[in-house]
């Protein structure tokens, strides 16, 4: 029925600077191995104003080829050049399966292709697998407040597009067998066509940029810290540790830190080599967003949190006694 749609491409999302975002690099070790299962290929398609940087870095995670687009217009990100840019490039290559980073940007992306493409969209998914016999992908993400997991298909209609959280997959280094085949693709959008731009970028709440996607440790802190002054302990063990201060939902709605640290399923995934989860029971919406970490550490006076059932280590004790004792414990260390 879809005989003509072939191959499994992955949307690169390009920063600022020309480099590749690393949701756009942990995409394709997922993709490799469906591409891998239907014996197809796996083809990058990265837009950015400048994409050199990032094209280098996409060689090295066992791509087929890449297609770029590129150009002063596509420097800072717009719903309609970018829109009308992919969806040429998916019309005329006609691919079995695109996946998008659930980024802001691949957010707001995503719809409007599946949309132009008369396609569905499965968003924010968390795991995915092929069904080689029928080249269709199942796509998996939480539902009802991620009480449970949801397989989504996509058997009507082609191609099959979803967004997948960052975090969730591993970036895995591939050495290329051979000179990877780089199209270039020139792609213009009238000027006079865009009925939007960027007048002026507004920090919404003041806070400043977290970066809990890209951390290699994470110490995160919930309810259990009891009040807002205790994360001062948080901070205190992650700059012990050169790591990154997150939060649970709840001391998020407490007020007691930004949503710029929330960790989870309403806020960012996270894999880190070590996330330690201080005063967090371990709801499954909080586990969503970081069971993924290499290494989970949990401390709860709660000996029976549903956090030491994913924990690797686990501490059972008065958060306030252990917290400064581990903090100084390292900092000695340090500076021995």
């Amino acid at each position: 029925m879809f005989e003509n749609y072939k191959n499994i491409f992955v949307l690169v999302e390009v920063d600022e600077e020309g480099k590749a975002r690393n949701v756009g690099l942990e995409l394709l070790t997922p993709a490799k191995e469906m591409a891998d299962a239907i014996s197809e290929e796996l083809i990058a398609l990265v837009v950015g104003g400048k994409v050199e940087q990032a094209v280098e870095a996409v060689k090295k995670h066992g791509v087929s080829k890449i297609i770029t687009v590129q150009g002063e217009q596509y420097q800072e990100y717009n719903t309609e050049v970018y829109t009308n840019a992919i969806c040429q490039i998916a019309e005329q290559y006609q691919p079995n399966a695109m996946l998008i980073g659930a980024t802001n940007q691949g957010r707001d992306l995503g719809p409007r292709i599946a949309a132009r493409l008369r396609t569905g969209l499965t968003a924010d998914c968390t795991e995915l697998s092929m069904d080689a016999e029928k080249r269709e992908v199942t796509w998996t993400r939480p539902a009802f407040g991620g009480n449970l997991m949801a397989n989504i298909i996509c058997p009507e209609n082609r191609p099959q597009l979803g967004t997948v959280r960052p975090g969730v997959f591993k970036k895995v280094e591939v050495e290329p067998t051979g000179d990877i085949e780089v199209i270039e693709k020139t792609i213009d959008f009238p000027q006079e066509k865009i009925r939007t731009r960027v007048v002026e970028w507004v920090d919404g709440d003041g806070s400043e940029f977290v970066d809990l996607e890209g951390a290699q440790i994470i110490v995160s802190g919930g309810r259990g810290l009891g009040e807002a002054k205790n994360f001062q302990l948080i901070q205190d063990l992650a700059e012990a540790l050169g790591g990154t201060v997150g939060s649970s939902r709840a001391a998020v709605d407490a007020g007691w830190i930004t949503h710029s640290h929330q960790v989870g399923q309403s806020g960012k995934t996270v894999g880190p080599k070590v996330y330690i989860a201080i005063g967090i029971s371990g709801a499954i919406q909080h586990l969503a967003g970081m069971s993924s970490s290499d290494t989970i550490i949990a401390i709860n006076s709660d000996p029976d949190a549903p956090i030491f059932g994913v924990a690797d280590y686990g501490i059972v004790g008065d958060l306030k006694e252990i917290l400064p004792s581990l903090t100084k414990q390292i900092n000695d260390k340090k500076s021995n």
